[in-house]
């Protein structure tokens, strides 16, 4: 197939049905059908990725923006995606995209090679490439060639994604991968009704086999009024959080009417202030408020000097040695220079 790429993650089945491993939804696609991202075709008993090469975003932003507050603080990164996304998110703020399943729109998109991708991330004069704003797991064959290619020119590779790849996905990524921001969206009831029948035990089984794996991980919570943003809910996350890493930092972000919910209001900013204290009173010891304008620095849990002075999405190390010490009191703070 010429405009398409044949997928990894998969095995063939009887009647040239096929089965795709490279997520949790397990897809089992019969010949000429599509899995449920809506951008993996079954083609005479191959599966095929219609994505690969289909980037549609080519955006340099701040590590900040990702959100990744403890690696490369105040570096750039080149932020790629395609269409598609594995889940059906009805708060999406990038529905345009990652909802869009249409095989001729996808194929419309002009090819892009892993090879291009990192001589414009190097042409930028910037230090890493992104793979965001749609779920990188449905890109997964063309983010991996793209990794490996940017690992060999020196460029860091971070990836902002739902946490629903499978594991077989993650070991493969894994070598490459320096860094992942992981969403924590809400409990059991939230993933089924909101983000299409996915099941949260997956997503905190691949936080821990992430963080077990030693990738640098971050995680987020977007809070949604009235759906996953209750004290009982903030004391949940911050527990589990605590029982995977309590340095891991964690995330609150303010929701914006969007896509399915545009209805409901804006998350109340003293929503953020409670999660924030709740996590912090469970245990951990790195939590930042999201999508709000102001100071939002990182400091010593040890001694309370300023680690890394950020206002919105600029950020400046301040007190750091190498190795990501406090320069104050010596403390391992855990931040990636």
């Amino acid at each position: 197939m010429p405009d398409m790429h044949e997928a990894l993650f998969y095995r063939k089945l009887k009647g040239k049905a096929v089965h795709c491993n490279l997520c949790h939804r397990n897809c089992a696609i019969t010949e000429g059908n599509f899995g449920k991202c809506g951008v993996r075709k079954n083609v005479s008993g191959k599966l095929y990725s219609l994505v690969y090469g289909r980037t549609i975003t080519m955006e340099i932003d701040p590590i900040e923006k990702k959100p990744l507050f403890h690696f490369r603080p105040g570096t750039q990164c080149l932020g790629i995606s395609t269409y598609g996304c594995n889940y059906f998110c009805k708060h999406c703020q990038n529905w345009e995209i990652s909802q869009q399943r249409s095989e001729d729109t996808i194929l419309k998109v002009p090819f892009t090679s892993p090879k291009e991708i990192v001589e414009k991330t190097l042409e930028a004069g910037i230090e890493g490439i992104a793979y965001t704003y749609t779920e990188p797991t449905i890109f997964a064959e063309y983010a991996l060639d793209t990794m490996k290619e940017a690992r060999r020119k020196g460029l860091y590779n971070v990836w902002v994604s739902n946490g629903y790849m499978s594991r077989e996905c993650i070991d493969a990524l894994a070598p490459y991968l320096d860094g992942i921001n992981i969403d924590l969206k809400g409990d059991a009831r939230f993933y089924k009704e909101v983000c299409g029948d996915a099941n949260i035990e997956f997503v905190k089984e691949n936080i821990r086999y992430v963080f077990e794996k030693g990738i640098h991980l971050e995680v987020t919570n977007l809070l949604v009024p009235g759906f996953n943003d209750s004290e009982k809910d903030f004391r949940e996350i911050g527990e589990f959080m605590v029982s995977v890493g309590e340095m891991i930092p964690l995330h609150f972000t303010r929701f914006f009417p969007q896509y399915k919910m545009a209805d409901l209001p804006p998350t109340d900013v003293e929503k953020l202030r409670t999660a924030k204290k709740i996590a912090l009173e469970a245990g951990m010891k790195y939590v930042y408020e999201g999508n709000i304008v102001g100071e939002d620095s990182t400091r010593c849990p040890s001694c309370s000097e300023v680690l890394v002075k950020r206002v919105g999405f600029a950020a400046e190390p301040k007190a750091l040695k190498e190795g990501g010490k406090c320069a104050k009191c010596g403390f391992e703070t855990g931040i990636i220079l």
